[in-house]
């Protein structure tokens, strides 16, 4: 069995962001439709259509190192994604739901961010130079949609579930 390369690894990180983007593209809708903030819905929505175009991007990327867009299983994201949906479900309704989800949606856009640094990097190292604009692009928005949640909850989801000492 041949030795495993930073190639290999970068092929098989991009499968694994890839099938993420994919998985929270299913998810975003679900929870603009939970979020009780008309802010917190078009966030959800507008994070959305960004995700389509990440996903194309990646599919660039893809067509680069000549290899077919596939995902390849992120028990990662299936994880954050769960504990999304716990929260949709045990706290409907509820003052605490949006701090929640906006919680949530932080915990996606963190693991995303740490992938696409991580990418950019391995495709500089490996000379992927036609890769690293495309990548550099979805950190971008992940990063901003990270400010973005933070100033929502900051605004409108942690003010309404101040708990006085």
């Amino acid at each position: 069995m041949a030795e495993k390369t930073l190639n290999d690894l970068f092929v098989d990180t991009l499968k694994d962001i890839y099938f993420a983007e994919k998985q929270i593209l299913k998810a975003l809708p679900k929870m603009a439709r939970a979020a009780q903030s008309e802010e917190g819905a078009a966030g959800f929505l507008i994070h959305r259509d960004e995700t389509l175009a990440q996903i194309k991007r990646l599919e660039q990327v893809f067509e680069l190192i000549a290899k077919p867009a596939r995902g390849k299983t992120c028990e990662a994201i299936q994880g954050i994604i769960a504990e999304g949906e716990e929260i949709m479900e045990d706290y409907k309704g509820s003052a605490a739901l949006d701090a929640g989800l906006i919680s949530s949606a932080q915990a996606v856009e963190h693991y995303e961010i740490a992938r696409y640094g991580t990418l950019i990097s391995w495709a500089e190292h490996i000379g992927l130079e036609d890769a690293v604009p495309l990548l550099e692009a979805n950190l971008a928005e992940e990063v901003a949609t990270d400010a973005k949640l933070t100033k929502l909850a900051e605004a409108v989801a942690n003010p309404k579930n101040a708990v006085s000492a």
